[in-house]
């Protein structure tokens, strides 16, 4: 057996099934494209579910891809064991409908004998008790003896899921020698032993599974396989765990080589490197993806992960940030099998180093309510912390409960383990019961479920508006399927070519008319439903209308322009952005419609003034200079060497569109452009504010939207010139005039006040009372606010002398209060902080301050009397 990497295997299996007319795929995205079911994609045929379920035509019947994956059901035991991990590749072959076991049960064979040369004795299958055909094609046509084929029962080797497709299975299993075994007399393939190794499952779905618990035979048989490709490592490379394969292994070492400790020679050490190791990999591929951390399914995922790895990277040691640091050896390790870890590297870095940053200040921040927590159980005498207080820490602040238990520890102090566990089952629920009720997909069945499969539509739409022999292949009318709609029917139009875009990369659907000899539609969008079939959504407004009629089909062209020059300003905005703030800018999403754009991306402050200005001019600029723009289609590859910037969570094809404006932008997309940037006419930001942690929005509008925006501002400048009596071209001028009039207005109002307040200080004096041979004089004044009380007080104390002044007023619906003491008084244990606080209680509200000067607010000015009585006590009780 030959020593292969992780790289070089992967490689051997995609050209191995090229070489039996495999379509090689590149991995999808990490977050599942039209499927709710899931979170993360989990397994090499998650993205693949509608060509099986044939919602969707594959683009061959035989694919094979290599398939980033993300399960996080055994998280807690990641790092605890060198087994479990949260990322992993999946290499897979896939038939939809085209060959079966007579095909892939030998090709296996031949992919692990002949390639892997992996010696044949050590190799062990096992097949579905019950499916005797595939033991004949292992030992009739590979030739493997019935002793090396074993079977296994319905839980471990037959696939199912509900009803619908399933089938059984037949896996390959490597024997890695006694020595791994665990000695007992039964042990054998499918003993929970590490000795024998099951590394390749051959999924081969040939029954239905019906309602009533039968199974029928499909007609379109299929075959799934998943081969682990960091598992297949430890076996060509002779290790122990998927920690030691080459590509890992280097990461791990870069953790080490960061903490400053050497791997296996402390359990508690290698569960921290671990965990860093795994999680690394996880979370810089996510962001890849474009996962940004948050509080919430995908996002919490990552954030749960990332934390992780930060936690335990400070048990090893490690100071200051590293997790950026550390994403670089993944993409050292796997960049050239999934390029946009190097197209997104500084992204990765800067989404990577703000979570953590924020991590460390959470975890500040939890420290200080759990040494509060601590003190009151100290104060109660109590040992254990409740389950909701232990949980709080960790769903609301984010702090790892075993940082909980070990600072409780230290303390004598422990955890409610059973109601924690309560309260993390609730969660688990509450998630659960709030994702809606969905089929395989994780979507309702809708009425163009029922449509065929193979339909299909042309678009012809970039070049042209109308299309004049379109024909009518499918009509959805009031939600049924039909074959005929009339005048005042709600229907979706299907058609063999059409010129109208349906809604996609955030740029709306197209408007238009649909005519028949017979019938008129007036169509009011244009969608993709199902499998990417193009719906005419609208009304049949004259006559009708019926399938296999040829039509004419025209678009809304103005309509058309005006979002079109919206699509391509985004495109302008995004480079401009990149420009100004940094290459770490990503679109985050976008919505493109006549009136206006949406355009949303990640960056982690708001954007200055001088920020915003300048993305503007860059973008106004760009549509001044008169920019061609040039749709071409190539490979991904030569889009990528040409610069072209990919969108996240977008699966990319091996032709894609690419729109170059000038060389200025240069981006992938499929969306309806101009052809010159000069017909976008101008650019105007309308807004730019935070939609979600590390992502902002930009709203703005071109062409004659941008005009309509500066008449309506030009109109609201006449009208403010009309009120404050003035021209435009001196309105600046009028308007500091009437701000220094103001001021000086406000100046004298003060002085007329405080003359006032200095009369109705010497009235006060009169109701001064004498407590513990201290003056003190509590009173309340009308309709003062902050600022007015202790101007007032600083008169009443210096008319005073000595003693203590308490001061309340309601004003707005709100109470101020205000107390003061001479120097002298506080010698004798006057406190106006505590005085103050005690008064503002009686209000329903609170505060404090210094010895000789408090404030405090409260809210029930009815309480104003009773206040004051309170701060005399207080006086009399501090005086004692």
């Amino acid at each position: 057996m030959k020593y292969l990497g992780v790289n070089e295997i992967r490689e051997e299996f995609l050209k191995f099934f090229e070489s039996k007319d495999h379509l090689r795929l590149p991995s999808f995205p990490l977050v599942p494209r039209n499927d709710n079911s899931l979170l993360l994609i989990n397994s090499g045929m998650a993205p693949m579910k509608a060509y099986f379920t044939g919602q969707e035509i594959p683009p061959s019947k035989r694919v094979t891809t290599c398939q980033k994956c993300i399960r996080t059901g055994d998280i807690d035991n990641v790092g605890k064991t060198a087994r479990h991990g949260t990322f992993f590749e999946m290499l897979g072959d896939f038939s939809f409908g085209d060959y079966f076991k007579n095909e892939i049960v030998p090709w296996s064979w031949e992919f692990v004998t002949k390639v892997l040369e992996i010696p044949e004795d050590r190799l062990y299958v096992t097949i579905y008790e019950e499916d005797d055909e595939t033991g004949k094609i292992w030992h009739d046509v590979v030739g493997l003896p019935w002793d090396r084929i074993v079977k296994l029962g319905k839980e471990d080797n037959f696939w199912e899921h509900g009803t619908g497709p399933c089938g059984p299975c037949t896996e390959i299993y490597y024997d890695r020698g006694p020595e791994y075994g665990c000695d007992s007399a039964t042990c054998g393939v499918g003993c929970d032993c590490d000795r024998y190794m099951e590394f390749w499952n051959l999924v081969l779905t040939q029954f239905n599974a019906e309602e009533d618990g039968t199974y029928t035979e499909l007609a379109m048989k299929n075959v799934d396989t998943g081969m682990g490709l960091e598992r297949m490592a430890t076996i060509m490379q002779g290790v122990d765990s998927i920690f030691d394969v080459d590509t890992v292994k280097s990461i791990r070492d870069a953790v080490c080589a960061k903490a400053g400790v050497e791997y296996g020679k402390d359990h508690k050490t290698d569960v921290s490197v671990r965990v860093i190791t795994d999680h690394i990999r996880s979370v810089t591929m996510m962001t890849a993806d474009g996962v940004l951390p948050s509080n919430e399914g995908r996002g919490y995922v990552l954030r749960r992960l990332l934390r992780r790895a930060a936690r335990h990277g400070k048990l090893l040691g490690i100071e200051g940030e590293f997790l950026a640091e550390l994403s670089k050896s993944v993409i050292a390790c796997s960049g050239e099998a999934y390029p946009e870890l190097v197209e997104k590297q500084d992204y990765i870095f800067k989404i990577l180093s703000i979570e953590e940053n924020s991590f460390y200040k959470t975890i500040d921040k939890g420290m200080e309510i759990l040494k509060a927590d601590m003190e009151e159980m100290k104060a109660a005498g109590e040992k254990v912390m409740s389950g909701e207080k232990s949980f709080r820490l960790y769903d609301t602040y984010g702090f790892p409960v075993d940082l909980t238990k070990e600072i409780l520890a230290e303390e004598g102090m422990e955890i409610d383990e059973d109601a924690f566990t309560a309260e993390m089952k609730a969660q688990k629920e509450r998630a659960r019961s709030a994702r809606a009720k969905s089929n395989y997909m994780g979507a309702a069945e809708t009425v163009y479920n029922e449509l065929p499969v193979e339909l299909e539509t042309a678009f012809a739409g970039y070049d042209v508006y109308d299309v004049a022999n379109a024909k009518i292949v499918a009509l959805v009318a009031n939600e049924a399927v039909a074959e005929t709609a009339q005048a005042g029917d709600t229907v979706a139009v299907f058609l063999d070519r059409t010129p109208f875009y349906a809604e996609s990369g955030g740029q709306v659907g197209d408007q238009g008319v649909i005519k028949t000899e017979t019938g008129v539609v007036k169509v009011t969008n244009c969608v993709k439903v199902v499998g990417g079939k193009i719906a005419h959504m609208g009304e049949v407004t004259e006559g009708l209308v019926q399938v296999g009629e040829m039509a004419c089909a025209s678009i809304d062209v103005e309509l058309r322009m005006a979002s079109s020059r919206n699509h391509s300003a985004t495109h302008l905005l995004h480079k401009a952005l990149r420009t100004v703030l940094g290459t770490h800018v990503e679109q985050a999403g976008s919505y493109v419609s006549a009136e206006r754009l949406r355009f949303d991306f990640t960056h982690f402050a708001a954007m200055t003034a001088d920020e915003i200005k300048e993305v503007e001019r860059l973008v106004n600029d760009a549509i001044f200079a008169s920019y061609d723009v040039h749709t071409d289609e190539m490979s991904i590859d030569e889009a990528r060497n040409r610069g072209a910037m990919a969108l996240f969570g977008e699966k990319y094809g091996e032709v894609v569109r690419v729109v170059d404006m000038g060389g200025y932008s240069i981006e992938l997309c499929g969306g309806a452009h101009l052809k010159n940037t000069a017909q976008v006419g101008s650019f105007k930001i309308l807004s730019e504010n935070g939609v979600a942690a590390g992502v902002r929005r930009i709203e703005a509008v071109t062409g004659k939207e941008a005009l309509k925006h500066y008449q309506a501002q030009e109109d609201e400048i006449k009208e403010i010139c009309r009120l404050v009596k003035s021209t435009p071209d001196k309105l600046l001028a009028r308007l500091e005039q009437l701000l220094a009039e103001q001021k000086e207005t406000a100046k004298e109002l003060e002085k007329l006040k405080a003359k006032m307040a200095g009369g109705a200080a010497d009235e006060m004096l009169n109701s001064k009372v004498e407590i513990g041979g201290v003056a003190v004089l509590a009173a309340e004044v009308k309709d003062m606010d902050g600022n007015a009380l202790r101007t007032m007080g600083d008169q009443l104390k210096q008319k005073l002398g000595s003693g203590v002044v308490v001061l309340a007023s309601g004003k707005d619906g709100k109470v101020n209060l205000m107390a003061m003491a001479t120097d002298d008084v506080v010698k004798k244990g006057v406190h106006a902080g505590n005085i103050i606080k005690a008064a503002a209680a009686v209000c329903g509200g609170g505060g404090g301050g210094r010895p000789n000067m408090a404030q405090a607010g409260g809210k029930d000015a009815s309480k104003i009397a009773d206040a004051l009585e309170k701060a005399k006590a207080m006086v009399a009780e501090q005086l004692g």
